[in-house]
Parts: C-alpha cells; sequence; structure tokens
C-alpha cells in the first residue's frame, strides 16, 4: 500500500461504517477501495470482515451508552442468522475470485429490487406485524447465506427484514448490528482459515470503520428517523450506481 491506499481506506472505512450503522450498504464502497489497494476480489471480501466487526463492536457499545438495546428483540432471528452465515461463507470461501465477482454482481440485482422500495414501518396503531415462527427461521437463513457470503447490503435487507416486526428503524438498527456482528464473528474464521484476509489493508480499514459505527450510532439515536430515511436513499442510490457501473 501507499500512502494513497491508506488515506482512501481510512476515509472509505469512516463513511462505510457510518452509513452501514444508519442503513447498510457501505461494503459496496469498501469492497472496491480494497480492490483497488491490489487485494484480490474474494480475498477483498474476507478482508472487508475485519472492518465490519469493528464498526459493529463500535456501533453497538455506542447504541448501548445511548440506552437503545435490541438484544432481546434479536433472539428469535439469531439462530438463523448464524446458520445461514456459516453456510454462506463456506460456499464462498471455495470460489475463485473471478467467479465471486460475477456472483456478487448477479445477487446485487435481486437486492437493488427489495433495496429500492424501502422499508415501511407499520403504525403503532397497526400493531406488529410479524411473521410466523417457520416464515422468520427461513427469511433469516438466507439473509444469513447472503450476508456470510458477501456482507455489502446485509444491512439493507436486515432493515427490510425487522420492520416488519413493527420496529422503528432506530431500534430496528440497533438490532440491525448486534445481528451483523454475530455473522461476523461467524464468517470471519471461515475466511482467516482459507487464507482470504490480507491483514495490512484489512486493519487500516478497520480503523475507519470503526469511528464510522461510532458515529453512525450517534447520529442514528440523535437524529431518528428523519435522518435514517435519507440515509437509505443515498444507499440504495449507491448500490444501483454501483451496479450500473456508474461509479
Amino acid at each position: 500500500m501507499d500512502l494513497l491506499d491508506v488515506v482512501l481506506l481510512l476515509v472509505g472505512g469512516l463513511v462505510a461504517g457510518t452509513v452501514n450503522t444508519m442503513a447498510g450498504g457501505g461494503s459496496l464502497l469498501t469492497v472496491p477501495l480494497l480492490v483497488l489497494a491490489g487485494v484480490p476480489g474474494n480475498v477483498a471480501n474476507g478482508s472487508n470482515r475485519v472492518g465490519i466487526l469493528a464498526s459493529t463492536v463500535t456501533a453497538a457499545a455506542s447504541f448501548r451508552g445511548l440506552g437503545v438495546s435490541g438484544v432481546s428483540r434479536m433472539v428469535p432471528v439469531l439462530v438463523p442468522v448464524v446458520a445461514g452465515s456459516l453456510t454462506g461463507s463456506v460456499l464462498v470461501a471455495r470460489l475463485a475470485d473471478e467467479t465471486f465477482e460475477r456472483v456478487f454482481g448477479i445477487l446485487m440485482v435481486p437486492l437493488l429490487l427489495i433495496a429500492l422500495r424501502p422499508p415501511k414501518v407499520p403504525l403503532a396503531s397497526e400493531g406488529p406485524a410479524a411473521w410466523p415462527v417457520p416464515v422468520t427461521a427461513v427469511v433469516f437463513f438466507f439473509v444469513g447465506c447472503y450476508g456470510g457470503a458477501f456482507q455489502a447490503g446485509i444491512g439493507l435487507l436486515l432493515v427490510l427484514a425487522l420492520s416488519r416486526s413493527g420496529l422503528d428503524l432506530v431500534v430496528a438498527n440497533s438490532i440491525k448490528v448486534l445481528v451483523i456482528l454475530v455473522v461476523t464473528l461467524a464468517a470471519l474464521p471461515v475466511f482467516i482459515v482459507g487464507g482470504r484476509v490480507d491483514w495490512g489493508p484489512a486493519l487500516v480499514l478497520a480503523l475507519g470503520f470503526a469511528v464510522g459505527g461510532a458515529l453512525g450510532a450517534h447520529l442514528t439515536v440523535g437524529g431518528g428517523e428523519r435522518v435514517v430515511r435519507p440515509v437509505l436513499v443515498v444507499a440504495v442510490l449507491g448500490l444501483a450506481g454501483r451496479l450500473l457501473g456508474l461509479w
């Protein structure tokens, strides 16, 4: 890495950590930045997890310090998400770099179609709109598979799914952070053992991610849904631009 790579990874990590905490999709910035710094595609995917771990730890600690905790609400989705994460990380770790990049591009298309309809939070008078337990298990297993395999955009999927239970976006984001923390803890060892982490760029990126995670939590709690919703829209537009090859 040269000095420009270090600066880009630090700034990119800061932006991505903030966006990931408030909405999702930040890895669509950081994975290409790692590739730009000379990290092969699938190694970039694994290296990015180090930064995700750093940002989710600082974001979870910040949410807790600010009095927002989603621990009790994350329990029903935790087992299927972790099971899916392990499944997805094992499968993707077996792919060649070129195959990974093709699969990544294909799977972004349905994610884009979902993300273009930002999550709608039910009115309090409507009551919770939770899925039955078997449906919840299946949905979050596949969310976990996606997160274990590709990470980028999982925050958007989780917020979408969590909002079906009637949660406002602040609480949904706090739960999302905890779920992604567990997914990352489950998936990262697979990438480490498989030699899919380039520790130099990964640790530089993680420093920016850590600061961004804490900043995103403070912005989410301080601004509420009024601030979070525009970030969701920007995240969707960023995803769309990435898929269309605009940047």
